[in-house]
Order: C-alpha cells, then structure tokens, then sequence
C-alpha cells in the first residue's frame, strides 16, 4: 500500500475545514496557503471530495468548501479509499481482483490478508476529529 499526494493531500485539506469548520465556507486559496499545497493541484482533488460527499461548496462571492458532517464521522480509512481506491497490500485482496489460483495453497496469504485487516482497522479507528486539537 502506498498513500500517493492525491490521498495525503485530501486528507490534509480535509483537516483544515475541520479545524477551520467555525468559519463556514472556507476559500481554497486559504486552505492552500496554509497547507503549502498548490491552488491548481487542489483543484484536482476537491471534485473527488464533493462526490464522495465530503466537502460541499459554493461559489461566488462568499463561498468555498466545508465539511457535510461532524469531524468525528470521517473515517481516515474512508478518505484514503475515496482517492487511492483499493487500500490492500497486495493486488490478490483488491476488490476488483480475479480469484487467485494459488488462493487454496498460498504460504503467504494469510500474511497479507493479517496485514490488510490491520492496515484498515486502524484507519478506520482514526477520524478528521482525533487529528485536530
């Protein structure tokens, strides 16, 4: 598994309108300063966050980004699958991946399905509101 900017940076802009949800909608230009993160690059990113039902905005004089829910009822590990996809450490556990023939035999299988079930538990243990102050 391999969390890519897209995923790091989701999650990045996600806890600043946590941190900033008083405020009501939120600039990107704001957020981007303050993450240092490039206004053009979070433009790429904030479609995926609106469909999957994250963020919600408005434009116009005014408007921006904010949250739909509480930081408590975002899941890290439900972020991370919204813009990586697939969260498994190998390619046999991926959704979409076809029955492996190997499967029945496999040493190594219940090591990376261990894993897997470690990696998400834990991610999704994690939520916007344990990482603000």
């Amino acid at each position: 598994m391999y969390i890519t900017t897209k995923g790091r940076y989701a999650l990045r802009v996600l806890v600043d309108l946590a941190e900033h949800r008083d405020a009501g909608y939120v600039a990107m230009r704001e957020v981007a300063e303050r993450q240092n993160i490039s206004l053009k690059y979070l433009e790429k990113i904030l479609p995926f966050l609106v469909e999957a039902g994250f963020i919600e905005g408005v434009h116009g004089k005014g408007g921006g980004y904010r949250l739909t829910k509480d930081p408590a009822d975002y899941r890290v590990g439900d972020v991370l699958r919204a813009t990586e996809g697939d969260l498994a450490p190998v390619a046999c556990l991926t959704c979409d991946a076809p029955a492996c023939e190997r499967a029945s035999f496999c040493r190594t299988l219940p090591l990376w399905k261990g894993l897997d079930k470690v990696v998400s538990e834990y991610l999704d243990s994690v939520t916007l509101a344990d990482l603000i102050p």
